[in-house]
C-alpha cells in the first residue's frame, strides 16, 4: 500500500505522475513487454483504487486518455499476455465502478469487448485461470451500481459466473461464488422499494435470477451444483444479516433439511458450517424452523462433522436450552464413552444419561485406529475451546469429565488395563499417542480451574508425576505436562490453604522437585529448557507460599540451575538465566534471607549474569539477562538509589555497544524504571510523563536528579541511540528524552540554539543536533573530549534538552524507512526502469 499523502492531493493525480503514467501504459501494452511482477501490477492497481475511491467523477479518465487507449491496446493484440490481459480487466473494473466512469466505457465500447460474450471468454487465452480471474474480480470491483447490475443481467454475463462457480481453479471459483453474494445483496438493496416480506415478496429481476440458480442447482442431482449453491449460500448468511436472508432461507429450508436424510448426496458435511453461519445472524434468534433443523443436524450429523457444530452452539448465549443441552451431549458423548470403556460394570458415575447419535457409531469411531485419535482430538480442542471462555453458557460435569481425561492419558502411556474389550482396544491404538495426549493434558490443565474437581486432586498428581518420570514422555509432551502441572499446583495450594491438608501438598512438591532435579540433568536439551521454563512458572506464581520455599530450597534444584548457565545450548541459558534471576527474589532479596551468608552467593550471581551479558556469543541469553536486570531494578531488588545507579550504569556501559537491537532496547527500558525511581526518590510524582508543580520541582532536587542521570552517564546512551540503525531502538530514545524534558521543563518553550551557539557548551550542542539529524547515517557520533558533547555535564545536558528539536526528531524516526520507495511516483518509474534495463539488455546482444 502506498503512504497516505496530504488530503488536498488526495483527489488529483500529481503532476509527475501525469506525466509518467502514458510512458508505462505504453510500456505495458507493447507486445514484447518483460514479464512483469504480478506484486508491482497489485499496487498500481491500489494506486487507482485509492484516486477512485474519492473521486467518482469522469475527470480521471478524460485527463488521462492513456487509460482507455491502454486497454483498447491490449483488447488488439493478437495474444496478449494473460498477466497483463488480467491486470486490464481488474483496472477496467476499478474504472467502472463509479455510473459516470461505467457510462464513459460503455460510450468507448470497451465493456462489451471486455466483459461481454465477444470477449476474452471466446478466446484461447480464457484457458489460462489468471485471466478468468481477473475476468471475476473486474466484474466484482464495477458491480457497484445498477448499470452494472443490468449489464451483467442482460448481456449474459450472469451465466458465465454461474459457470465459473465450478471452475477448476479454486480461486477463480470461489471469487465467483463472493461476486454472487455481491450482485444478490446490491440488487435486493439497491432496487427494492419496500422491504421483502415471507407473504409479499416480489425480487428484483437480478435477485431472482440468482436465486432461481440457486433453488435448481439444490434440486438437481449434481453433488457438485448442490455444493456450489450451498458455499453460495453459507458465504451469504455469514456476511449479510438483512431481513430479507429470512425469506430466501424459506424459500430453501425443506430442501436443505432434506440433505440430512439423503444418502445419494454426501454434502453434510457442508450443511454444518452454513448452520453455523446462519446462527450467528440475529436473523435467526427466534426462527424456529432453523433451530428445528439445527437439532436435526445434531442428531444426523457424523460425531465428527456434528462436533464444531455443537461447540460453536454452545459458545451462543442466545442457543435454546434443549438445544445447547443436545450440543453438550453430543461434544461429551466421546468421554462418555471412554468412560464407559475404561471398566465394566461402570465403577463411577458416567458423563452422559442418554446419547444424541447412536453410541455403537462412538465405538466404532473409537475402535477403528484411522479414526478414535482424530476424533478425541477433535473433542478435546472443542472442550479446550469451551473451558477457555470467561462465562461457560452451561455447567460442564467437571469429576466424569476428569476421570475421563485421566483415563485418556492412562491408556497413553500404557498404565491401565481395561477389562473391556472396546477399552483393550481403545488402550493399544492410543499407547504413545503424541497428539492426544497433549490434547488431553491441555484439557487437564483448563480444569483445575473449575468447581467440584477438588476430591481428584491426589489422582491427579498420580497421572501428572507419572509422565514426569516416565522415560518413554516425549520432550514436547513433558513440556504440555509442565504446564498442567504447574496449573494443578497451583490449584493444590489453594486448596490446603483452605483445609489444612498441609502434608498431601508438601509430599506432592517434594515428588514434583525430585523429578525436576533428573530432568534438569536430561541429556536433551528441550528437556532441560522446559524444565527451566517450568520452574520459572512455578516461583512466579508459588513464591509467597511458604511450603514451596522450603521445599525448592531444600532440593538440589537451585544449585542445578546456575550450573546450567554454562550449558552449550543457548535456548537452555537464556531459559537458566530467567530462572535464576526469579529464583534471586527466594534466595537473596526476600525480606527473611539471611543477609551475611548470601551476600557472597548474590555477588557471584550477578557477576556471572554480567559475564553473560558481556560475553555470550548468542542473543538469547543476553536478552534473557537485560530482563532480570530491569526486573530487579523495577521491584526494587538492587539496593539503594546510589547503589541502584552505579549498577545501572555498569548495565548500559555493556548494553549500548550490543550488537543485537533487542538488548539495546532492553537497556533503554531499564533506563527509563531507572529514571522513574529517580524521580520518585525525591518525591516527584510517580508517572514520569505528568508535569509536576513548582512546589514539589525545586531547584535542588532538578540538579540531584540530574546530577544522577548524568554520573550514570544515560544521557549519551539516550542520544547515541538516536541515532540506532534498528527504528525501534531510536523512537524509544526519543520518547525517553521527550519525557525527560517534561520533568526538566515543565512549561517547555523551545529554545533558539543561537542563542547559546557562541559559547563552548552551546557549539557542542549544535554539533549534536546537526549529527542528530544524519539519523542511522551518522559515522562519527559525538563524543566526549575535543570539539564533542561532555554528556556527564549537567549544564550541557539541560541546555541540549531544551534546545535540540526532539519533536522534529521523533517525526523523522516514526516516518516508515521506505516511505519515498513506497510512493505511486516511485512506483511509475520502478516500471520504467524494468522496460529500460530490458531495452539495454536486447542492445547488447548486438
Amino acid at each position: 500500500m502506498f503512504s497516505p499523502e496530504p488530503r488536498s492531493r488526495r483527489r488529483a493525480m500529481t503532476h509527475e505522475c501525469s506525466v509518467l503514467l502514458p510512458r508505462v501504459c505504453a510500456a505495458l501494452a507493447h507486445p514484447r513487454q518483460p514479464r512483469y511482477d504480478d506484486t508491482c501490477l497489485e499496487k498500481l492497481l491500489d494506486w487507482f483504487r485509492s484516486l477512485t475511491a474519492l473521486d467518482p467523477g469522469v475527470e480521471l479518465v478524460q485527463d488521462n486518455p492513456c487509460l482507455m487507449e491502454f486497454i483498447a491496446s491490449v483488447l488488439a493484440l493478437p495474444k496478449p499476455s494473460p498477466s497483463i490481459l488480467s491486470f486490464a480487466l481488474r483496472l477496467a473494473g476499478i474504472l467502472a465502478a463509479s455510473e459516470s466512469r461505467f457510462q464513459h466505457l460503455q460510450q468507448e465500447k470497451l465493456l462489451v469487448r471486455l466483459f461481454g460474450r465477444d470477449g476474452p471468454l471466446s478466446s484461447a487465452v480464457w484457458e489460462d485461470a489468471s485471466v478468468r480471474s481477473g475476468w471475476v474480480h473486474g466484474v466484482h470491483s464495477m458491480t457497484q451500481h445498477q448499470p452494472a447490475l443490468h449489464f451483467l443481467c442482460e448481456g449474459g454475463g450472469i451465466d458465465v459466473i454461474f459457470t465459473l462457480q465450478g471452475d477448476p481453479s479454486l480461486f477463480v471459483a470461489s471469487a465467483a461464488s463472493q461476486l454472487l453474494v455481491h450482485m444478490l445483496t446490491l440488487s435486493v438493496e439497491s432496487e427494492t422499494t419496500k422491504p421483502l416480506t415471507t407473504k409479499d415478496c416480489d425480487w428484483p429481476a437480478c435477485a431472482e435470477m440468482i436465486i432461481k440458480h440457486i433453488e435448481d442447482s439444490l434440486q438437481s442431482s449434481s453433488a457438485s451444483h448442490i455444493e456450489q449453491s450451498l458455499k453460495l449460500l453459507t458465504s451469504l448468511f455469514g456476511s449479510c444479516h438483512a431481513l430479507w436472508t429470512e425469506v430466501l432461507w424459506l424459500r430453501v429450508a425443506k430442501q436443505i433439511e432434506s440433505f440430512l436424510m439423503e444418502e445419494t448426496v454426501q454434502v453434510q458435511h457442508m450443511l454444518a458450517n452454513l448452520l453455523l453461519k446462519m446462527s450467528r445472524s440475529p436473523v435467526f434468534d427466534t426462527e424456529g424452523s432453523f433451530w428445528a433443523l439445527v437439532t436435526s443436524a445434531l442428531e444426523h450429523l457424523t460425531p465428527v462433522q456434528a462436533g464444531p457444530l455443537a461447540v460453536r452452539i454452545l459458545r451462543l448465549y442466545k442457543c435454546p436450552q434443549d438445544v445447547r443441552i443436545q450440543a453438550l451431549t453430543v461434544l461429551l458423548q466421546p468421554m462418555d464413552c471412554i468412560l464407559r470403556a475404561a471398566s465394566q460394570p461402570l465403577e463411577y458415575a458416567g458423563l452422559l444419561d442418554e446419547s444424541v447419535s447412536d453410541p455403537i457409531t462412538i465405538e466404532s469411531l473409537l475402535s477403528s485406529k484411522s479414526s478414535c485419535a482424530s476424533l478425541l482430538c477433535q473433542t478435546l480442542a472443542h472442550l479446550k475451546e469451551l473451558l477457555s471462555l470467561v462465562d461457560l453458557p452451561m455447567d460442564l460435569p467437571s469429576t466424569p469429565l476428569l476421570r475421563s481425561l485421566m483415563m485418556i492419558l492412562q491408556f497413553c502411556n500404557g498404565f491401565l488395563s481395561p477389562a473391556s474389550p472396546l477399552g483393550n482396544t481403545v488402550s493399544r491404538i492410543l499407547i504413545n499417542n503424541f497428539r492426544v495426549q497433549r490434547s488431553a493434558l491441555d484439557v487437564l490443565a483448563a480444569l483445575s480451574e473449575q468447581k467440584g474437581c477438588d476430591t481428584l486432586l491426589g489422582s491427579v498428581f498420580d497421572v501428572l508425576l507419572a509422565y514426569l518420570e516416565s522415560p518413554n514422555t516425549s520432550p514436547t509432551v513433558l513440556k504440555t505436562t509442565f504446564q498442567a502441572t504447574s496449573k494443578w499446583l497451583v490449584r493444590l495450594q489453594e486448596v490446603s490453604c483452605s483445609n489444612s491438608q498441609w502434608q498431601q501438598a508438601e509430599k506432592i512438591l517434594e515428588d514434583v522437585f525430585l523429578v525436576l532435579q533428573k530432568r534438569l540433568c536430561s541429556p536433551c536439551w528441550e528437556i532441560r529448557d522446559s524444565s527451566l521454563e517450568f520452574l520459572t512458572v512455578l516461583i512466579k506464581c508459588l513464591t509467597d507460599q511458604d511450603e514451596f520455599r522450603q521445599s525448592l530450597l531444600s532440593s538440589e534444584v537451585p544449585r542445578l540451575t546456575e550450573n546450567l548457565l554454562e550449558d552449550p545450548e543457548s535456548y537452555v541459558r537464556a531459559s537458566a538465566v530467567t530462572a535464576v534471576g526469579h529464583l534471586a527474589f527466594i534466595t537473596y532479596f526476600a525480606p527473611e534471607s539471611p543477609v551475611v551468608e548470601n551476600q557472597c552467593n548474590k555477588e557471584n550471581t550477578i557477576a556471572k549474569l554480567q559475564e553473560i551479558l558481556s560475553t555470550d556469543p548468542e542473543g538469547f541469553p543476553r536478552r534473557a539477562v537485560i530482563s532480570i536486570f530491569i526486573e530487579w531494578v523495577r521491584q526494587g531488588c538492587t539496593g539503594q538509589l546510589e547503589d541502584t545507579e552505579q549498577f545501572v550504569s555498569r548495565v548500559i556501559h555493556t548494553v549500548e555497544h550490543d550488537l543485537d537491537w533487542e538488548v539495546r532496547l532492553g537497556g533503554l527500558e531499564l533506563v527509563d524504571i531507572f529514571c522513574h525511581h529517580a524521580f520518585c526518590h525525591f518525591g516527584l510524582p510517580k508517572c514520569p510523563y505528568a508535569p509536576v508543580s513548582s512546589a514539589v520541582t525545586s531547584s535542588i532536587h532538578q540538579n540531584e536528579v540530574l546530577q544522577i542521570l548524568c554520573r550514570a552517564n544515560l544521557f549519551s546512551f539516550l542520544f547515541r541511540s538516536l541515532c540506532d540503525c534498528d527504528q525501534p531502538v531510536g523512537q524509544r530514545a526519543c520518547d525517553l528524552l521527550l519525557n525527560l524534558r517534561i520533568n526538566f521543563y515543565p512549561t517547555f518553550t523551545p529554545r533558539d540554539s543561537r542563542e547559546t551557539e557562541d559559547s563552548p557548551v552551546g557549539h557542542s550542542i549544535a554539533w549534536l543536533q546537526r549529527t542528530l539529524r544524519q539519523g542511522s547515517l551518522a559515522k562519527n557520533f559525538p563524543t566526549d573530549g575535543g570539539n564533542g558533547v561532555d554528556f556527564q555535564d549537567p549544564e550541557s545536558m539541560m541546555i541540549a534538552l531544551g534546545t535540540i528539536d526532539l519533536e522534529e526528531l521523533r517525526d523523522e524516526l516514526n516516518k516508515s524507512s521506505d516511505h519515498v520507495e513506497k510512493s505511486p511516483q516511485s512506483l511509475l518509474q520502478d516500471i520504467l526502469a524494468t522496460v529500460g534495463t530490458i531495452e539495454e539488455n536486447e542492445a547488447d546482444c548486438y
